[in-house]
C-alpha cells in the first residue's frame, strides 16, 4: 500500500486540533516533502525520522518519493510531536506495519536520531480533547508524557519508550517481531491523584492578625488583595501561605492546572492538585506575564490558573505589564492575537500584591523616618493606576512587629483551621447563587447581598465621604457579602459593611 493516514493532534493554546498525518510514497526522483503549515522544527522532522529508522533496523524508502501531508492546510503546526506518526505513516505506506491497525488510534512523539522517544508538550490537552470529543479513541505517547495524560480518567492511554514499542504492536499479520521484542510499552495508572497537596502553614506567621483575616476573607469569596507594608513585615510570608487556605481542587479544576502547566514542558505529578502560586519578578514584561510568542505561549496568569498571582514590589512592575492584568482580572480569560493565529488560555487567578508605603520603606515613625519627600512618595505610589487599584478588593496594611511582638506572640491558628472555615464559607456561596462571591455581577450583587435601610444608609455615607466609584461600591458588598457568609449570616448587616470598608483604603501620601 503506497498511502497511508495516522491520527495526531496540534496545539493551539488550549486546544488540541485534530491533525491527519497523510504519507504517499510514489515513483520517481527520490525525495522527502513534508507540506501542511508546518514550522521550523517539523521539517526537521525528515531527518529525524530518516535517521530513526534506520538506527532501529526498519526500512526506510530511499528510492520513493515521499509525500507527507499534514491536514488541515491552514492549521499551523509546530514542534518535534510529528515525529512518530510521519514515522508510523512511512511504515505502514512501505507494508512494515498494518495500516489498517492505526485505526482508532493517535499518536504523538518527538524521535531521537537512534528511535528512543522523547516527551512532548500538552499531553494533558490531547487527552482533554480526546475525552470531550473521541472517547473512543486510544491515544500513544512516549512514557513520561503517558504518564501525565493518563491522569485524566477514562481514557485509554499507552507509553512507549522507543520507535520499535510501537512498531511492535502493530505489524501485519503473519510478521516475526524483532528477535529481542522491546519492553518499553506500557499502560500507566494515574496514582498521583491519591497525593495529598502540601502547603506551607499559615501558623508559621506570629501576629499579624488584622492581615490573617484579610487573607481568610480573599479566600472564602475568592477576592485580590493588596498589602501595603513597610520591608520584613512578613508580606511575602503571607502571600506563600495563602494558596494553602484555599478550598480543594476538584478533577476538572486540578486537569485544567495541569494542562496549562504541560503546556510548558513536563508536569510534575508530585504537584498534581495543588493549587499554582506564580511570583513573577518584577522585572517581568506584560508578555511574560500574560503570555506570547509564537506560537503563543501562556504567561504567568494563565500559570497561575485556579492559583495564586503574588506580584511582590507591585510598583517596581513596568505600567503597561501591570495594565495588563485588568481585563483578565474581570474576565478570567487572556486572549493573544497575532498576525498568523489567534490562542486564547483560562486566567482565573487570585492576585496577591504586596508594596512598601514609600520607596524608601519608612514608616514615619522617630525610629524609621521617612526618607523621602511627599513628592517622590506620590510618584512611587502613582505607579498603580487608579483603575487597577479599583479592581482589587482588599487593600489593607501590614504593620512591622516590634522584636516583642514577635518573640512572645503565640502561634497563630494554622491553615487546617482556616481552610475550613473558607471552605464552608465558599460552599454556602456556591449553594445560594452557584459562584463565588468574587464573580458576582451588579444585578447578582443587589439580589444576594441586599442590604437592610440602616445598611444602605451606612453604605451611601460611606461610599460619598470616600469618594468611590460605582465598581468600588459594588465591590464593597461582594467583601461584605464574603465577611456575612464566614459569620454564617444570611443577610448583610452593618458590622459587615464597615469591616468590609476598613479594607478599602486607599494609599496616602504623607504630609511634609
Amino acid at each position: 500500500m503506497s498511502i497511508a493516514i495516522v491520527q495526531s493532534r496540534a496545539l493551539q493554546g488550549m486546544q488540541a486540533a485534530a491533525v491527519t498525518v497523510e504519507v504517499h510514497l510514489a515513483n520517481g526522483l527520490p525525495s522527502f516533502t513534508l507540506v501542511g503549515l508546518a514550522d521550523v522544527e517539523v521539517k526537521e522532522a525528515r531527518e529525524r525520522v530518516r535517521s530513526a529508522l534506520l538506527n532501529a533496523g526498519l526500512e526506510f524508502p530511499h528510492n520513493k518519493r515521499i509525500t507527507v501531508n499534514l491536514a488541515p492546510a491552514d492549521l499551523p503546526k509546530d514542534s518535534g510531536r510529528f515525529d512518530l506518526p510521519i514515522a508510523l505513516g512511512i511504515l505502514a505506506a512501505s507494508g512494515q506495519v498494518d495500516a489498517s491497525q492505526l485505526a482508532g488510534w493517535e499518536f504523538a512523539g518527538e524521535l531521537s536520531l537512534s528511535g528512543e522517544l522523547r516527551p512532548v508538550r500538552g499531553a494533558l490537552a490531547m487527552a482533554l480533547a480526546l475525552r470531550r470529543g473521541s472517547p473512543d479513541t486510544r491515544l500513544v505517547l512516549p512514557t513520561v508524557s503517558a504518564g501525565e495524560a493518563a491522569l485524566v480518567p477514562g481514557r485509554e492511554i499507552y507509553g512507549a519508550r522507543h520507535l520499535l514499542d510501537v512498531v511492535a504492536r502493530f505489524l501485519p499479520a503473519g510478521t516475526e517481531g524483532p528477535a529481542d521484542p522491546p519492553e518499553g510499552w506500557s499502560r500507566p495508572g494515574a496514582q498521583a491523584l491519591a497525593t495529598q497537596p502540601v502547603y506551607q502553614d499559615l501558623g508559621d506567621v506570629r501576629g499579624q492578625a488584622g492581615a490573617k483575616r484579610a487573607l481568610e476573607i480573599a479566600a472564602a469569596g475568592g477576592h485580590s488583595l493588596l498589602m501595603v507594608g513597610p520591608p520584613g513585615s512578613g508580606k511575602s510570608m503571607l502571600a506563600q501561605r495563602f494558596a494553602g487556605l484555599l478550598p480543594p481542587m476538584s478533577l476538572d479544576e486540578a486537569l485544567e492546572s495541569a494542562a496549562i502547566a504541560s503546556l510548558g514542558g513536563p508536569f510534575d505529578l508530585a504537584r498534581w492538585g495543588q493549587r499554582p502560586t506564580r511570583s513573577p519578578h518584577h522585572t517581568a514584561s506584560a508578555v511574560a506575564l500574560v503570555g506570547g510568542g509564537s506560537p503563543p505561549r501562556p504567561g504567568e496568569i494563565s500559570m497561575a490558573h485556579r492559583g495564586v498571582l503574588f506580584l511582590d514590589e507591585l510598583p517596581e512592575f513596568a505600567r503597561p505589564a501591570l495594565e495588563a492584568l485588568r481585563e483578565p482580572l474581570e474576565t478570567g480569560q487572556i486572549s493573544i492575537s497575532r498576525a498568523a493565529r489567534r490562542s486564547e488560555f483560562p486566567a482565573r487567578f487570585q492576585l496577591v500584591a504586596a508594596m512598601n508605603p514609600t520607596p524608601c520603606g519608612g514608616l514615619g515613625t522617630r525610629e524609621n523616618p521617612y526618607r523621602s519627600s511627599p513628592e517622590q512618595i506620590q510618584r512611587y505610589q502613582a505607579r498603580i493606576s487608579g483603575p487597577l487599584l479599583d479592581r482589587i478588593d482588599l487593600q489593607i496594611e501590614v504593620p512591622a512587629l516590634t522584636p516583642a511582638d514577635l518573640l512572645q506572640a503565640p502561634p497563630g491558628e494554622d491553615t487546617a483551621t482556616i481552610r475550613a472555615r473558607v471552605h464552608a464559607a465558599r460552599e454556602h456561596a456556591l449553594g445560594r447563587q452557584g459562584k463565588a462571591n468574587h464573580a458576582l455581577q451588579a444585578a447578582e450583587v443587589e439580589t444576594h447581598a441586599a442590604l437592610d435601610a440602616p445598611a444602605l444608609a451606612f453604605l451611601h455615607r460611606t461610599a460619598t465621604k470616600l469618594g468611590w466609584s460605582a465598581r468600588s461600591t459594588h465591590r464593597v458588598m461582594r467583601v461584605a457579602r464574603t465577611i456575612a457568609d464566614l459569620a454564617g449570616a444570611t443577610a448583610v448587616g452593618v458590622g459587615h459593611l464597615a469591616e468590609a470598608a476598613q479594607y478599602r483604603r486607599a494609599l496616602l501620601v504623607p504630609q511634609a
